[in-house]
């Protein structure tokens, strides 16, 4: 990654997010009158932090199968062949690129991967600052959002409505609250 200054609380090392801290949400567009969100239960990710930005790294893994709308008929049709088809493409992946900016604001080019499709993304990112905890964990926070075209990722189901347009949008926003802990060994 290249191309920002990273502030100086997010020390070198690795830092891998914390899953019950954090949550990777998303919202679409639903009859084209109001919104569904959902989030997913189980991620994985790590950000090494390099004395380089250059040579620093972020990967994060998020099984298909955890997609949670409050709705488990809505979440096993996400599931299913039509939407992640979790069977055969149980992840989605991202990995950043690049990071632009300095102080809290930054954006994270990367490559999001799904249903075994890649296309770039960027992200807008704040960072919200550096804590220890109780226990003794430096923990970092971020929060991140983005905006894909679900189609373009091969998610295409959609129905017609009887009134005009399709039951589910294409524009899926992202939406990213991450606690991140830094590694002590």
């Amino acid at each position: 990654m290249t191309t920002a200054t990273i502030p100086a609380a997010l020390t070198t090392g690795i830092w891998t997010i914390d899953n019950s801290h954090s949550e990777i949400g998303f919202s679409v567009r639903h009859a084209g009158i109001s919104k569904v969100r959902g989030r997913f239960s189980d991620v994985e990710g790590t950000l090494e932090i390099a004395d380089s930005v250059a040579d620093s790294t972020l990967e994060a893994v998020v099984q298909t199968a955890s997609v949670d709308t409050r709705d488990e008929n809505r979440d096993a049709h996400l599931k299913g062949e039509d939407f992640f088809n979790s069977t055969e493409f149980p992840t989605m992946t991202f990995t950043g690129k690049d990071l632009l900016g300095t102080g809290g604001e930054f954006t994270l080019h990367g490559d999001l991967t799904i249903r075994g499709t890649t296309h770039p993304v960027d992200f807008a990112v704040e960072f919200q600052g550096t804590a220890v905890d109780p226990f003794g964990l430096t923990r970092a926070g971020f929060e991140a959002t983005t905006q894909i075209s679900r189609k373009e990722f091969g998610l295409t189901w959609n129905a017609a409505l009887e009134a005009g347009g399709v039951l589910v949008g294409d524009k899926v926003t992202i939406i990213l609250d991450l606690s991140l802990v830094k590694s002590e060994a």
